[in-house]
């Protein structure tokens, strides 16, 4: 999410090359057979168009971001020139489709539809009315947003085995899946409510029925208002709106032509809005417009249910008080900022059993803006395609829970879910208490950010603008066919706040372009049970940014597997599928890696001796010998020499440190290879020393134990280099 109202900003670092195009798997079913119990119960079943009978061209699969087949699910569509179809068989009793498309830009036209072979008189009209969006003012963005849907009864039934082709008209047509539905029969009236139409609404959608709802609305109170088959026309947005229901005849039949809805900053509650469609006209990203079809509060104890949303900007944007809201059953199309968004304030809140498809912004979010989103939960979601952020994000917040969500294909700035401190804005409430991510499903998620010069892991945890001391519980994940890494651990802001009090346990990784962990900030993680398979480069990338701000400890809960090997180079980033390469033997073996000591003082912290700048110091705890440091190379290697700095500057007159060195193999069994003796530190010659190591040394963390230092009650390091070479 970058925000409704204002541009979130990002890092902003050297841009990395465009990632290679990956293999991508081809799902027929909605829900991967990986987590079976993630995602939305859905009434309809998609089918790729890559896995159907075409005369067209296949395109992707491609992850690059700003090509068409980025943004496509799985990475992959199939491309139609005029005349060429593309064949689809029901898997499933149906009478209504949806196909998600894209036309090339400022292009318009037609599908013309068939059902086993025959020419329906229908046609699906396709545009690029609501495509290619811009937003230059976010960093790293790209012209996006080039998939639409259309929708169309088909006036039949079908069967599952039948046959039912889309053939291009004239335009080319870019179609990468199709939906197909059996949509229940139109409602009829409820006893006892208002319609519309006895108001002097429109169903043609010829006149504008907007002062038709307002007086229905006020005729309705504590009631219903009833919504029948038909187009309406909205021309103005709806306020005031509080105890009523609107309710419609179904989303296929009961359509409302608006761009904003409902407008208002508070509501007294009970407002339940059921079973119609509303289909905006946004065309751009105009973030100070609220071009939503709710923006504000509905109030306490409402609900939304049984809706489609469709081209608006946000489909919710929810400020104020919406105490035990329920968001349920909806699906929000085409959106060209955040699919729902519960700006601050949110308390008890949930929102489950949606579908969500082509977001130009986070999906589903939680920003606690002003006040803490608090007890609010995402769940049992289906997200597809968003296509500038987040699938799922949890912007700060107490007691947050996100359980059983399937999200696939996320794009560029995006993970799959984000757990993060970015505040964009104050006053902002950090992650609280405990943040519950559970029994989620990602499929293909994880994206290269321009902007911070790496890739975004599929499940990420950020500390951007602050530590997180919230305990975050993330349990039963499954991470399939991500491009780049599993789980990334992060401080985005650059200022290197810690990542505690995470715990990884149950998780099955396949098939991830990079690494399982990709840890990039101070902190510490437990992993249990995390299984992983084809694993592109190597099980774990760990190397705090800044450098020097500390590091990310991985403590291993037991059966875990598959991804115990660690990336050797932090000068570099890791490529799908290139594997680790080998070390030079001359390369100093502790710049850039992680390093922890029995204690700091003050901001001399322990990365500040693996930083490569002699100037940064790293100095103990005072007046309390012995004092250790410790870095974990990531491998073990044959080291022969290590190399001890202090300042160069005269300023630091010479001084002697009493200095063992221990090295483990496992981090947890330490031998000492060179015992404890006086290290002379002279300005004079460089303030560096030299130890050497016993051929046949082999380690792969590095301890260094002081007991003594004549110049300060303190240990003291600004660089620890080891070497393979004596």
């Amino acid at each position: 999410m970058h925000s409704s109202s204002t541009a979130r900003h990002l890092r902003s670092l050297p841009a990395l090359g465009a990632v290679v195009a990956l293999a991508a798997g081809m799902t027929v079913a909605v829900a991967p057979a990986a987590h079976a119990a993630s995602g939305a119960t859905l009434p309809f079943t998609s089918v790729e168009a890559e896995s159907a009978g075409t005369t067209g061209s296949k395109i992707g699969p491609d992850y690059t971001q700003g090509s068409l087949a980025s943004e496509a699910s799985g990475r992959q569509a199939v491309r139609l020139n005029s005349g060429q179809r593309v064949e689809f068989t029901v898997p499933r009793a149906a009478n209504a489709v949806n196909v998600a498309y894209s036309v090339p830009d400022g292009q318009s036209g037609s599908l013309a539809v068939y059902v086993n072979g025959t020419r329906i008189a229908k046609t699906l009209p396709v545009t690029s009315k609501y495509s290619y969006i811009d937003t230059g003012w976010i960093p790293g963005s790209k012209t996006h947003h080039f998939f639409d849907n259309a929708r169309l009864l088909l006036g039949q039934n079908v069967q599952a085995g039948d046959k039912v082709a889309f053939e291009s008209t004239g335009t080319q047509v870019t179609v990468d899946v199709a939906d197909f539905e059996q949509a229940a029969a139109a409602a009829t009236q409820p006893a006892g409510s208002v319609s519309v139409v006895s108001k002097g609404a429109d169903p043609s959608g010829g006149g504008d029925s907007t002062q038709a709802f307002r007086d229905a609305i006020a005729a309705a109170q504590g009631g219903t208002v009833w919504i029948p088959p038909g187009d309406y026309r909205i021309t103005s947005s709806l306020s005031g709106v509080q105890n009523v229901t609107l309710r419609g005849a179904g989303h296929w039949y009961s359509v409302v032509h608006a761009s904003r809805f409902i407008d208002q900053s508070s509501s007294a509650g009970n407002v339940h809005l059921q079973d119609f469609a509303v289909i905006g006209e946004v065309t751009e990203r105009v973030d100070s417009s609220p071009d939503n079809f709710v923006n504000g509060s509905l109030g306490p104890n409402s609900s939304v249910s049984g809706m489609w949303v469709q081209h608006m900007k946000v489909g919710l944007w929810l400020l104020g008080n919406n105490d035990n809201l329920v968001v349920e059953n909806n699906r929000i199309l085409d959106t060209t900022a955040d699919g729902l968004n519960l700006n601050g304030n949110a308390r008890g809140v949930r929102v489950s059993n949606n579908f969500l498809r082509n977001q130009g912004d986070d999906s589903l979010a939680m920003w606690s803006l002003y006040a803490p989103d608090s007890n609010s939960s995402f769940e049992n979601n289906t997200i597809s395609q968003p296509n500038l952020a987040n699938g799922i994000a949890i912007y700060g917040g107490t007691d947050i829970s996100v359980k059983n969500n399937l999200v696939s294909d996320t794009n560029a700035l995006g993970s799959g879910i984000a757990i993060s401190n970015q505040k964009f804005l104050d006053p902002f409430s950090p992650l609280a208490g405990t943040i519950t991510v559970s029994g989620n499903t990602l499929v293909r998620t994880g994206a290269l950010n321009p902007n911070w010069n790496h890739p975004m892991g599929a499940l990420r945890v950020d500390s951007y603008d602050s530590a997180i001391n919230a305990t975050v519980n993330i349990t039963d994940t499954t991470i399939t066919d991500s491009p780049y890494s599993a789980f990334e651990f992060v401080s985005g802001g650059g200022q290197g706040y810690p990542v505690r009090n995470v715990n990884v346990t149950g998780a099955t990784v396949r098939n991830t372009g990079t690494v399982v962990v990709q840890a990039e900030a101070q902190g510490a993680a437990t992993f249990k049970n995390v299984t992983a398979a084809q694993v592109g480069v190597a099980g774990i990338y760990n190397c705090p940014y800044p450098a020097n701000s500390g590091a990310f400890a991985l403590t291993d809960g037991g059966g875990n597997s598959g991804w115990s090997s660690t990336w050797s180079d932090c000068s570099t980033w890791p490529q799908p599928g290139q594997g680790n390469p080998e070390p030079d033997p001359g390369r100093n073996l502790v710049k850039g890696r992680p390093a922890t000591a029995t204690g700091s003082q003050d901001v001399y912290t322990p990365g500040k001796a693996a930083d490569g700048d002699a100037n940064t110091y790293w100095e103990s705890a005072n007046n309390a010998f012995p004092q250790s440091w410790t870095s974990d190379l990531g491998s073990a290697y044959p080291v022969r020499r290590v190399v001890l700095k202090l300042p160069p500057s005269s300023a630091w007159g010479a001084r002697t440190q009493t200095i063992a060195v221990q090295g483990s193999t496992d981090g947890s069994n330490f031998t000492t290879v060179a015992a404890a003796k006086d290290y002379r530190f002279d300005p004079a010659t460089g303030n560096t020393v030299t130890v050497s190591l016993p051929s046949g040394t082999n380690l792969r963390h590095l301890r260094l134990t002081v007991t003594g230092n004549t110049g300060w009650p303190a240990g003291q390091f600004s660089e620890v280099e080891a070497y393979q070479t004596p």
